[in-house]
């Protein structure tokens, strides 16, 4: 399972024109599930995610995770893929198999090492309900539609993560 994360003051996914999921400040994640992932790569990639150290503390260092601030907030754990009036501080997850193109021969990526639907979306929703366990809120696109993102990036900071590698 692979995810780009990245910091955001804010984050938005629409499909077909209608707004279907929204954070304020917080990680935006694409998330990239292979074949032969399982929940514990869902739950490795969550818990590193909840955890990663890269927002700045009052001293302008990369010190506090997505938890610390969630904790001085005090803001409930959500997980929806409805936007609220007021987006929460939060995860954005998108689901993204092009994170797992193989480019390395000729000019077409080639998805074959992306997991089938089916497995995808089960562990996408696994990794979503793991990032809720984690005290988070977390939104969502639409699996498997062709979705339009809009985010303000905060750095920018960017962090590739693959959980055969945690």
């Amino acid at each position: 399972m692979k995810a780009v994360v990245q910091r955001v003051f804010d984050a938005s996914v629409k499909v077909q024109g209608a707004l279907c999921g929204g954070i304020s400040r917080g990680l935006l994640v694409y998330l990239g599930v292979a074949r032969g992932d399982t929940e514990a790569d869902a739950e490795k990639l969550a818990e590193k995610i909840a955890h990663l150290r890269i927002f700045n503390d009052e001293e302008g260092k990369m010190n506090l995770s997505i938890k610390d601030l969630a904790a001085e907030r005090r803001e409930p754990p959500v997980f929806s893929a409805e936007a609220p009036a007021e987006a929460p501080l939060g995860i954005l997850a998108i689901s993204q198999f092009t994170l797992l193109a193989d480019t390395r021969k000729g000019r077409r990526p080639y998805y074959g090492a992306a997991a089938e639907g089916g497995a995808a979306l089960t562990l996408y929703e696994c990794f979503m309900r793991k990032i809720g366990e984690q005290g988070l809120a977390c939104r969502a696109g639409i699996f498997g539609a062709h979705m339009e993102l809009r985010y303000t990036n905060d750095g920018p900071v960017t962090i590739i993560l693959d959980s055969g590698e945690l």
